[in-house]
């Protein structure tokens, strides 16, 4: 295997997180996927901390230019995403978030998350990174062939994607 992961753990849905709830939080369980996904394309940014403020705006920015090829996000539990009714205003899409302690249900997010951990291993402080280092990162992992895409590339997928949106 490319990478190690850790040992699954079962534990209960029932358990409140530590850290808070989410409020409005919409479980991926009540998303209805009527589209297969057409693209793994990725785009990240460099954030200065975690708050909910600065995910969010981070996230209306990376997205903002993909308007209309949007439909769904899902996010993790974190706190960082808290700020979800804003990214549904200003993205005019719906924010979904996985149940607790199950990371395989955004599993395209879990297996992007490993690729990243190539360039930058968990003891990374990414105070030491760049953005045009980030951005160097995105780039490869976009214009890298993918076998489950028949060995296109990421960016040409998109760039087709975007092309039948606007036509």
């Amino acid at each position: 295997m490319r990478r190690k992961g850790k040992a699954y753990q079962s534990r209960s849905k029932d358990k409140q997180a530590g850290r808070g709830f989410i409020r409005n939080r919409v479980s991926i369980d009540e998303r209805l996927s009527i589209v297969e996904r057409k693209t793994s394309f990725t785009v990240s940014m460099r954030v200065d901390d975690k708050s909910a403020k600065s995910v969010t705006a981070a996230t209306i920015a990376l997205l903002k230019p993909f308007e209309g090829a949007i439909f769904t996000i899902t996010a993790d539990n974190g706190k960082e995403f808290a700020h979800n009714e804003v990214m549904t205003e200003y993205l005019k899409c719906e924010v979904y978030f996985a149940d607790p302690y199950c990371s395989w249900q955004p599993g395209l997010n879990e297996n992007t998350n490993g690729i990243l951990r190539q360039y930058w291993p968990k003891s990374t402080d990414f105070k030491n990174v760049s953005q045009s280092e980030v951005e160097d990162v995105i780039v490869k992992l976009n214009d890298r062939p993918r076998k489950k895409l028949n060995y296109k590339t990421l960016a040409k997928l998109m760039a087709e994607h975007m092309v039948a949106i606007a036509s």
